[in-house]
């Protein structure tokens, strides 16, 4: 037929490598897809260190309270297992809490779930997110530290591990940080989101 004199061709507008047959998938724009639910997470398996330790402070205290030969005086004793058991429960939750990080992305919500039971928790609703960055290097030093972190000026950020990072800049002025694999995947999917609702395909 004349309207189609070569069909099955490559359109001519078409740039390289961009044909049915390519393969190829666009990171992000119109025709980029975006997944129902995107999961993600992190961990640190050096926290584990730290969980021992505060085991061991647990695990003196209850030494001192089961087989201690104190006689003279019950302050000290009761003052030492205390301390050793607080201790000890303050750090084992600081750490296992915050050895490995759940993130999950859907139409509504980026909720971050830290620990193997999911505490700390924060649910934050996308109509108050603004924008969404990658930071390739996230560190505690930055923070003040590993776990949930505030500061004043930077806003806050949930901090398992060094590396790669999602950054939300939200409608008050503050951001929401965390640490996470393959957090470019969040970001395009948290810009394509945003962008839908503001009505433009693309939102990248």
């Amino acid at each position: 037929m004349r309207d189609h004199p070569h069909e099955g061709a490559a359109a001519p507008h078409d740039a390289p490598g961009q044909g049915a047959g390519s393969g190829a998938r666009p990171p992000s724009g119109a025709h980029a897809e975006i997944p129902e639910v995107w999961h993600g997470s992190a961990t640190n398996r050096v926290q584990w260190l730290l969980a021992g330790v505060g085991a061991g402070c647990l695990a003196l205290g209850i030494e001192l309270a089961v087989d201690s030969s104190w006689t003279s005086s019950l302050t000290p004793l009761v003052m030492s297992v205390v301390g050793c058991v607080a201790a000890g429960l303050l750090v084992l939750f600081g750490t296992l809490a915050f050895v490995h990080v759940v993130v999950r992305v859907d139409e509504d919500y980026l909720e971050v779930r830290c620990g193997h039971i999911g505490v700390p928790r924060r649910r934050i609703p996308l109509d108050l997110v603004v924008g969404a960055d990658f930071e390739p290097r996230v560190t505690p030093r930055h923070w003040g530290g590993w776990g949930y972190r505030w500061r004043p000026e930077q806003g806050t950020a949930v901090v398992v591990r060094r590396g790669e990072g999602l950054v939300l800049q939200l409608g008050d002025g503050r951001t929401f940080t965390v640490t996470v694999d393959d957090a470019e995947a969040a970001v395009r999917c948290i810009r394509r989101r945003l962008g839908l609702r503001k009505g433009s395909p693309a939102g990248a």
